[in-house]
């Protein structure tokens, strides 16, 4: 008989693998495959992911619990063992060590509940094993994987599968297509979330019709980033667009959006597009002089290949590909996650377009950061999109395209502008 309750064992595994220790659903498969090697119940299991890097996790079993949290910058996991009955933990000790790879460990083991010092009381359970009866252990454990994208003040977290559909390191950045429950598949770089097939045209709309329709007469259209796809999408949309350029650095987003997210990327076949697989900031600094109507600049956030797209120098090279009357429009961070970078790309607008042709349009995306956004103009003419009349001709546009976001209420009303906006503006 034993003469413990439960048996405790607290790990450290050092030098382990940093990737492995930065993957939520690799962990959370490990921590379930140690629980079950050693013949547990699982129950269920809740793993969050937090960005840039760490895992926090349980799995909660039958005979009580396995929980984690990693911290991959030092190859570091700290990993309790909890159990009562006849499992033997160090089992899932041997399993998880093997998993991790890791090179050096501690484990201290603590009996928990030492029946020496317990008094057992007698009370009547007989309607408690009425009631547990009723309940069965379904066949699959529920899952509740989070991944979450953060900066150091606050955090967006997405309840998905555990389930990775597409996951490869490029020479640039980790891209992996996940599946949450809420918002469906999702494209994330680096461990941020980047586009979703349930909001995804809150922003691929946005990013384009504003500028189409305040040109009027766009021919030649020049798209920096936007891998996913939904961009062009969007432009060629509009009959009258006859060529559009697509630059994107990294091939295994445009390959990943193809193979899973083939809604959003429904228009790379298109013969209008000319899609080349390259450096948009050596493109954008080698293009001729007036080449293009609007140059829409579709990156992710200012790291890793994407920082160089906030430059002045690539903002200036911008302004002069520009033919007389021609828009830019850019990714312009949100001025409630990223102010430094919202603020600061509006300032270097101004100083390059003028003062009053760097207009800012805000709009909603619910998996991003905030949930608020924006795009920033530089306008090279006097075309002003807050002051456009074309609202006849946009809704008959919205409505036989099937568009979900924009109008022309919420074109004029995007460039209205909050009075905190208005401040980090100035």
């Amino acid at each position: 008989m034993s003469h413990a309750l439960g048996n405790h064992i607290l790990v450290e595994f050092m030098g382990c693998d940093p990737h492995v220790m930065n993957d939520v659903s690799s962990i959370e498969r490990d921590m379930v495959g140690a629980a079950q090697k050693a013949g547990a119940t699982v129950i269920n299991s809740t793993f969050h992911h937090f960005s840039p890097y760490g895992v926090s996790g349980v799995v909660v079993i039958q005979e009580s619990h396995l929980a984690i949290h990693t911290w991959p910058e030092y190859g570091y996991a700290a990993v309790d063992l909890f159990t009562c009955g006849e499992m033997d933990a160090w089992i899932s000790f041997d399993y998880l060590k093997e998993k991790f790879g890791a090179k050096q460990y501690s484990a201290l083991e603590m009996k928990r509940g030492a029946i020496q010092l317990l008094e057992r009381n007698e009370f009547d359970i007989s309607s408690m094993r009425e009631k547990a009866g009723e309940w069965r252990n379904p066949e699959m454990y529920t899952r509740n994987v989070w991944f979450t994208d953060k900066d150091d003040s606050q955090a967006l977290s997405l309840r998905f599968t555990g389930e990775i559909f597409y996951d490869v390191q490029s020479p640039f950045q980790r891209v992996r297509i996940l599946e949450s429950y809420k918002y469906g598949k999702m494209l994330t770089l680096d461990d941020m979330v980047m586009t979703t097939e349930k909001d995804e045209f809150h922003y691929h709309e946005m990013i384009s019709h504003p500028a189409l329709f305040t040109h009027g007469n766009a021919k030649n259209i020049l798209v920096i980033g936007g891998g996913d796809g939904g961009t062009v999408r969007e432009i060629l949309r509009h009959e009258g667009v006859e060529k559009v350029t697509m630059v994107e650095i990294d091939g295994e987003v445009i390959e990943a959006c193809k193979i899973h997210l083939p809604k959003i990327a429904a228009a790379f076949d298109n013969p209008k597009l000319d899609l080349k697989v390259a450096d948009g900031i050596a493109f954008v600094k080698e293009a001729a002089d007036e080449a293009y109507d609007i140059v829409i600049v579709d990156g992710s956030d200012p790291v890793g290949p994407a920082e160089g797209l906030f430059s002045v120098e690539f903002y200036k090279n911008c302004y002069r590909i520009l033919k007389p009357g021609g828009i830019l429009v850019a990714q312009g961070e949100s001025p409630k996650f990223n102010e430094k970078a919202f603020s600061e790309l509006n300032f270097t607008l101004r100083g390059i377009f003028g003062q009053d042709n760097a207009p800012v349009s805000l709009f909603f995306v619910p998996t991003y950061p905030t949930g608020m956004w924006s795009f920033q103009y530089g306008l090279k003419g006097a075309a002003q999109p807050k002051a456009i009349s074309k609202d006849s001709e946009i809704e008959a546009f919205a409505d036989a395209k099937g568009l979900r976001y924009y109008n022309a209420d919420v074109h004029k009303g995007s460039f209205a502008t909050p009075n905190f906006v208005k401040a980090l503006l100035k």
